[in-house]
């Protein structure tokens, strides 16, 4: 299949620049079987649920994984931390913008005082850096910035808004592992999980720490030749217990973003059925792939030629998805992470 496929227009006023209050976002909802799309507000979601569904979110914490310094000229840099090569956290792998100022070798003077020593440098950008300290939580929350996507328009080295803090952070976030939020979760308030209880849902966690390859374009010219990065995902116990009492019952398993889909379709795959537990993935979903784990599925607008793209065109139908889509654009929808939602069932 190609990748031109999945290619569509987006004017450009239709990126959400800003995170808007929670639970205040429109939300299309779009019938998988029929194709038929109907207009709501989020605010009406916890209706769209039965008892005995159960709701399954990424409660992943974003870090603050990006790091402003000034190389030996002067200059800005960006050092975006992606994961930690030893527990005391003093050796990352990391991306760096621009990055001819950030060539092997080179030292980037960052904030609090820390530096970073850039060592190997591989074919696709990604960077070690060495830091004369600890790059811990600590160290993120009061020096990193929130690693806010590019399509979200900042001013380079300026820090953080609250407002970006806030509203980049879901309100059930936990421990922070990820460099991008689960986006479909930041529409939640905690008064939407006492509706969606109140209907006779069950809500449950699992995390994917999100990573950067999960956004990594799509460059190749068939689908199929795409590689996605392996990702860490926990599940609990509690979690597939609340699964398998909801499909006992006859409910839905409603994923909330499509790192929760991957997760659970990636835990259905395994030989032995779904565990509880740590594992790695790179399962790539793409249209052909046959859905075992879930049953309907909340997502945010995604990007032309992405992965994100291609998983919710695998559980629609690419047709229905685009044409979704060009009515939403006609209806003034926003798209992207601060945008609207989409509930597929």
């Amino acid at each position: 299949m190609k990748t031109d496929l999945f290619d569509y227009f987006l004017p450009a006023d239709r990126i959400a620049q800003e995170a808007r209050p929670r639970g205040s976002s429109r939300l299309l909802v779009l019938d998988r079987r029929t194709g038929a799309v109907s207009h709501r507000t989020f605010a009406e979601f916890p209706s769209l649920l039965a008892p005995g569904d159960v709701l399954v979110r990424n409660d992943v914490a974003v870090r603050n994984a990006r790091l402003w310094g000034r190389d030996e000229q002067g200059r800005l840099v960006e050092i975006f931390l992606l994961s930690p090569l030893d527990p005391a956290r003093r050796r990352w792998t990391a991306l760096a913008k621009p990055g001819r100022r950030a060539k092997r070798d080179r030292t980037v003077w960052l904030p609090g005082g820390a530096t970073a020593r850039i060592g190997e440098v591989h074919p696709d950008g990604r960077r070690e850096a060495e830091f004369d300290r600890p790059i811990d939580d600590g160290y993120l929350r009061n020096h990193g910035a929130v690693p806010l996507p590019p399509y979200i328009r900042r001013e380079p080295g300026v820090p953080d808004r609250p407002e970006d803090r806030a509203g980049y952070q879901t309100v059930f976030a936990r421990e922070p592992l990820a460099v991008a939020a689960p986006t479909a979760g930041l529409h939640f308030t905690p008064e939407s999980f006492e509706a969606i209880r109140a209907r006779g849902a069950a809500v449950a966690d699992l995390t994917l720490a999100v990573g950067a390859g999960t956004f990594k374009p799509v460059v190749a010219v068939d689908v199929e030749e795409h590689a996605m990065d392996a990702e860490e995902v926990s599940i609990p116990p509690e979690t597939l217990r609340a699964i398998a009492a909801a499909r006992s019952s006859g409910g839905r398993v409603v994923a909330v973003g499509t790192t929760v889909a991957r997760s659970l379709e990636a835990a259905a795959l395994h030989p032995s059925g779904p565990a509880p537990g740590q594992f790695a993935t790179n399962l790539f979903i793409a249209p052909g792939f046959e859905f075992r784990a879930i049953d309907a599925l909340l997502t945010n607008f995604h990007l032309p030629r992405s992965t994100l793209l291609m998983l919710v065109s695998a559980f629609a139908g690419r047709e229905r998805v685009l044409a979704a889509y060009e009515e939403a654009i006609r209806e003034g929808y926003l798209f992207y992470s601060f945008g609207d939602a989409m509930f597929i069932s």
